[in-house]
């Protein structure tokens, strides 16, 4: 009589075999959430290895309570580590960051585009080289503190929207491939941030109460221009601020200090009537920012490039499809119906939507209420 071959039951993180005998690499910033991620796993009796990134060294922004990755979170990194007995390794990777992230958001000011650094930093740095190193290591998984969810669906690992809505990352983490997803697991995705912040104090760990870092930890002051002054040095050229018609209504110091829909700082006096003016768009060839009225912000069509498909089938199955898209992190989820013809994709929103600025991303959502499985994305090239 034939007899079944009982499975081992799966872990927490997908592996059938033992908490201890799973080696997870997590990615640690030295913030509150990437603390707890470890301290979590390693209560759990997973074999963790914390690694910190080097990224930057930025004087002021090193000091500041809200950076990360540099100074003060390197040593709040390692002392959770030491409170909770697990190996943590910092890497110097000051100049990959400098060159695939921080350079590449200079020149995507100076073409007159909006940068998301935060984006080229998951896309590069992090699951790219980190990824990397966590292979070498030997570890069976990467964990990191990103309020997004894995869910393993029919057809493989799918990316789904956080629980906590106020605070999931699913905009950030767009342009995750399906080889990196399901190597990557995020363990507080299903969890709210006050809960977070419970677990860290209940563990005793010394970035309980340490404030959020901002969008751009690299930026000291929240400055962007004085980053792009600093290594592009003179980049910056003068030009006119033009209307839609042409006219010259003023100068401006250089398309990096503006982006699409900026309406204060543009320095126009009094003599443009009695609408408000918005930039409407930048040409950096031709040294000009074209300003206008709200109404000439709407946009229906938006045109992408580097578009990452984790959805089902490939994008070109996708051609026709209707979806929810974001092309802000801040905004909620919109309707649009994606067209692919060969290398070219363009999303086509339902309602024109105002202040869709190049160099963002355009994020793809399933067409549901609430949106929640994440399609892939792409960055905007042009809109129409």
């Amino acid at each position: 009589m034939a007899h079944a071959v009982l499975k081992k039951p799966l872990n927490s993180l997908g592996f059938a075999k033992s908490e201890a005998q799973t080696r997870v690499v997590v990615a640690m910033s030295g913030g509150v959430d990437s603390s707890v991620c470890a301290a979590l796993l390693a209560r759990e009796g997973y074999e963790v290895i914390g690694v910190t990134l080097q990224l930057y060294d930025h004087g002021a922004a090193v000091k500041s309570s809200k950076s990360c990755c540099a100074g003060q979170d390197i040593y709040d990194a390692r002392r959770v580590a030491e409170m909770t007995g697990f190996p943590h390794y910092v890497l110097d990777y000051e100049t990959n960051f400098r060159e695939s992230v921080i350079e590449d958001f200079a020149d995507t000011y100076l073409k007159g585009s909006t940068p998301i650094p935060c984006v080229r930093c998951n896309q590069t740095v992090k699951f790219r080289d980190l990824l990397a190193v966590a292979k070498d290591l030997g570890a069976d998984c990467m964990a990191t503190g990103h309020y997004i969810q894995r869910v393993d669906g029919p057809d493989g690992p799918e990316l789904h929207r956080a629980y906590d809505g106020g605070k999931d990352q699913s905009y950030f983490l767009f342009a995750t491939t399906p080889e990196q997803l399901d190597f990557l697991r995020f363990p507080l995705g299903h969890l709210d941030k006050s809960e977070t912040r419970r677990l860290a104090e209940e563990m005793g760990l010394n970035v309980a109460s340490k404030p959020d870092s901002q969008d751009i930890c690299f930026v000291p002051e929240g400055r962007y221009t004085d980053v792009i002054e600093k290594i592009r040095p003179h980049a910056a050229q003068p030009g006119n601020i033009v209307d839609q018609a042409g006219t010259v209504l003023g100068q401006h110091r250089g398309v990096m200090y503006y982006t699409v829909g900026q309406r204060r700082g543009l320095g126009l006096g009094e003599n443009t009537g009695t609408d408000p003016l918005f930039v409407i768009r930048i040409d950096a060839d031709a040294k000009q920012v074209i300003v206008g009225p709200r109404s000439a912000l709407q946009r229906s069509e938006i045109y992408l490039s580097e578009v990452n498909w984790i959805g089902p089938g490939t994008i070109a199955d996708a051609d026709g499809l209707a979806i929810k898209v974001k092309v802000r992190s801040t905004r909620p989820p919109e309707s649009a119906t994606l067209h692919v013809d060969g290398d070219e994709v363009l999303v086509r929103l339902a309602e024109p939507d105002i202040g869709i600025s190049p160099g963002q991303a355009c994020v793809f959502y399933e067409d549901r209420a609430d949106a929640q499985r994440t399609l892939g994305g792409g960055w905007i090239t042009r809109t129409a």
